[in-house]
């Protein structure tokens, strides 16, 4: 009957619905806060009495409101673009990316993560800023378009928790140690047990919904665990994602998302059979049966299409479709079901493998859609729902039991972290940091609140305490993490690590770092014409860069301890360069790594292997193509700040390769020049090419560089550097297979012309020292010259395309001794 009334009335006026229930509005009344008519936005109000079977009478408020067409026919035929729905929505998708982007910005030299500017961009939209306006909310805002911005903010979660769940390596589960799972357990049940026992004491005082059991049981999971995408996506925008306690933390944390899903699965059970025994049942029941699903259809599926997609080649467009439908029908499923739509399309994410196919190429397809577009919308969702007027209106009484509970865990969850990281013998700073990272809360906290609200769990008030106190521990954790913790820290050694002062009887330890294979036989060459031999051997560290995609956990892999994962094998190179070993014998080791990690952290990766090997030299590779160049830059000037040991960057020009005409007529096989220009690294680019000269197929020319009446020097350096070009004399003066000159220069002008005037395009290598100490009016008025800083001002040049001739580049600078703070 009721059915029928609403249908009758529904469709009496033309412009018109008749409904009961218009657009919400939160007001306060004796019982707390709940919804109410939008007046705003109605047009007609009416009251309808009807009659129950115990002859008693409800009465029902009947709207009516216009109805608008989904988009506009534009201004001018006379209509205003933000009375229609899909208007709105792109409109409001615009103004929160501009308030989130430009918050952002602000907030960035306060060390603050982007997700604090995200939740800010929520809350300004919403109740608590500009939707009290009512300009506002008359022409900004509409029940249509609220409509569908929430479902795609649950969309927009629903795929935030899909991509992490295809990038989580649960191998790692297999690779951790007593540490991590002693901080792991000891961080959650410490926490919840506290809380258990604080809740259950104040458990009077608490709404019903609330004071429920498996309603506790959630808030504790949520207060005893750190979700793993929450620490990522934090890490990797401070670049801590390969450093120490970054590793350590990603382990911690999906130990606890392991144990944290299974708890809050098991209390959404709970929850079930508190209605009815049988609903629990089929609960279980529909949850192992979608797991095995995944496990045994869709997993070999993924795995199929993983293992046939070529190596460098993106995953085929229909795969990618399928995969990206399949999430939408996996949160249906969980959603039928009641599992939760989050847990549904997580679970698929934990059945394709991570990676650089299928991972990679779902990442790299739908990261700017989830980013710029479904997640602003998410954001939107959680500040419809975050009312701070509403919270202070519902007084402390009604708050108290659930802040009193949130504050207890997270101190407890602090200090039982860190206690036990203490116990374990980590230092207190690394300890302070890791016990702050583990106190982070984000994105997968706001998807929790958001499904407590809808569960009616909590209210708008308890949820805007909520939401208030996750952005302020976040943004009070993460600057102090920046203070605390310097990860380049142990790369500031004090003892002497380079050529110059390496012992002549012991091996040269070598870094040899590759970013793809197109480098290899340019770095063998190099390696063969430094000159291993039985008096000097080399130890050669070979590690391969890959950059992360995919997947969440950095992997730093030594292949003589680890097996290397099919999709991050790189044979041919190894082959090669275990050939050249063989030709070598006794005189070479080497030893392979793997690192995949971000760009932005590989060189962690690099000087943390210099400081386990003991490294003296570290090579890193340069390639003149633009893309590439872009590519490995980055690396490679943050290797030169940070390194523990010499550096030497080699620009590859096809070394030893070359067809010259005047090769039959030379007295040597190589022919190889050193600039000279002084300082600390033109030393050592002498001392690295005095031992290649001991090869006996290369000869070498050495060009020293003077400035005219010796302007410009530092007394100490020029005193440095004539000792060393003296040493190198006497030590060749014999030797017919070596030129030295000196050339008296003005400016900078000068020093390019008389390197021009000794190149004859016949030399192969060009060794230049990159700029530590070089007397400036060697370089007057050549800084706008430079397009590679990390080459330096002669490098750079003597790499140009322009320069003539087909020499290779080798820049060196020698290591610098920061010392421990």
């Amino acid at each position: 009957m009721l059915f029928s009334f609403l249908i009758f009335h529904g469709f009496q006026k033309g412009s018109c619905v008749r409904r009961l229930y218009p657009g919400h509005h939160l007001v306060q009344s004796s019982n707390g806060w709940h919804q109410h008519f939008n007046p705003y936005r109605i047009m007609e109000q009416n009251f309808v009495n009807i009659a129950t079977e115990g002859n008693s009478t409800i009465s029902f408020p009947i709207a009516c409101q216009s109805l608008y067409h989904t988009h506009s026919m534009g201004i001018f035929y006379g209509q205003n673009p933000l009375s229609h729905s899909f208007s709105l929505v792109i409109f409001n998708l615009a103004i929160i990316n501009i308030i989130t982007r430009f918050i952002g910005v602000l907030l960035k030299p306060l060390k603050q993560p982007f997700i604090i500017s995200q939740i800010l961009g929520g809350i300004i939209v919403g109740p608590s800023l500009l939707g009290r306006s009512i300009w506002y909310q008359r022409h900004m805002t509409s029940d249509t378009a609220q409509f569908l911005m929430n479902n795609l903010g649950v969309m927009g979660f629903m795929f935030f928790i899909f991509l992490y769940g295809v990038k989580a390596d649960l191998g790692i589960l297999k690779r951790i140690g007593k540490l991590h799972i002693s901080t792991a357990l000891v961080g959650i049940i410490i926490p919840m047990g506290t809380v258990c026992v604080v809740a259950l004491s104040m458990r009077k005082n608490m709404d019903e919904d609330l004071a429920k059991i498996s309603s506790l049981g959630i808030i504790m999971v949520y207060l005893g665990i750190t979700a793993f995408p929450v620490l990522y996506q934090i890490l990797k925008e401070f670049n801590l994602l390969n450093s120490d306690v970054g590793r350590v933390a990603l382990s911690i944390a999906m130990i606890g998302d392991m144990v944290g899903l299974a708890l809050i699965l098991l209390f959404e059970a709970a929850s079930q059979g508190e209605v009815n025994i049988i609903y629990a049942l089929w609960y279980m029941i529909c949850l192992v049966l979608m797991i095995a699903f995944l496990k045994f259809c869709v997993r070999p599926a993924m795995i199929w299409i993983n293992n046939n997609t070529p190596e460098g080649q993106p995953v085929q467009e229909s795969f990618v479709v399928a995969i990206l439908l399949g999430t939408f029908f996996m949160g249906f499923l969980g959603d039928f079901f009641g599992i939760a739509i989050a847990n549904g399309s997580l679970f698929l994410g934990l059945a394709i493998p991570d990676g650089p196919r299928v991972g990679a190429t779902l990442e790299k397809k739908t990261s700017v859609i989830l980013t710029d577009i479904l997640l602003p919308f998410s954001f939107i969702l959680v500040g419809s729902y975050t009312d701070i007027y509403a919270m202070t209106a519902s007084g402390w009484s009604t708050l108290s039991p659930l802040f009193i509970m949130v504050l207890i865990g997270h101190l407890f969850k602090f200090f039982s972290t860190w206690f036990t990281l203490h116990l374990s013998g980590m230092p207190l700073r690394d300890g302070l940091t890791l016990s702050l990272i583990m106190s982070l809360r984000g994105q997968v906290e706001l998807i929790l609140f958001v499904h407590l609200i809808d569960k009616s769990v909590i209210k708008v008030p308890g949820f805007s305490m909520l939401v208030i106190m996750t952005m302020a521990l976040t943004a009070a954790s993460s600057p102090l993490i920046s203070i605390l913790y310097d990860p380049t820290k142990p790369y500031m050694v004090n003892q002497r690590r380079n050529i110059q002062n390496h012992p002549p009887d012991s091996d040269l330890r070598i870094v040899l770092c590759t970013f793809d294979t197109d480098v290899t036989p340019g770095l063998i060459h190099l390696l063969d014409i430094s000159n291993p031999t039985q008096n000097f051997p080399f130890t050669v560290s070979v590690l391969k860069l890959t950059e992360l995609l995919g997947r969440a956990n950095p992997l730093f892999i030594d292949h003589e301890k680890q097996q290397v994962p099919p999709s991050y094998q790189w044979h041919n190179t190894i082959h090669k360069l275990e050939c050249h070993q063989q030709l070598k014998g006794p005189f070479m080791k080497l030893h392979f790594f793997t690192a995949v990690t971000p760009k932005n952290t590989m060189f962690r990766d690099i000087c943390e292997l210099a400081i386990e090997e003991e490294a003296s030299l570290i090579i890193l590779p340069f390639k003149l193509d633009n893309v590439y160049n872009h590519a490995v830059r980055t690396v490679n000037s943050q290797v030169l700040r940070n390194s523990p040991c010499s550096v030497a960057i080699f620009v590859d020009k096809g070394l030893l390769s070359t067809n010259n005409a005047l090769g039959s007529f030379r007295r040597t096989r190589h022919r190889f020049a050193v600039l000279f220009l002084g300082g600390g690294d033109s030393r050592e680019a002498l001392v690295y090419a005095d031992r290649m000269l001991a090869h006996h197929e290369v000869s070498l020319t050495v060009i020293r560089f003077l400035s005219y009446n010796f302007i410009g020097y530092n007394e100490i350096e020029k005193k440095l550097d004539d000792g060393i070009v003296t040493w190198f004399w006497v030590k060749n003066e014999i030797n017919q297979r070596v030129i030295y000159r000196e050339v008296v220069s003005r400016n900078g002008e000068e020093t390019i012309g008389a390197i021009q005037a000794m190149n004859d395009g016949a030399f192969d290598l060009l060794i230049v020292g990159r700029k530590q100490g070089i007397n400036p009016i060697l370089l007057t008025g050549l800084s706008e010259w430079t397009e590679s800083e990390e080459l330096g001002l002669i490098g750079d040049y003597v790499s140009s395309a322009d320069f003539f001739g087909s020499a290779s580049v080798l820049v060196v600078q020698q290591q610098i001794l920061r010392g421990h703070n």
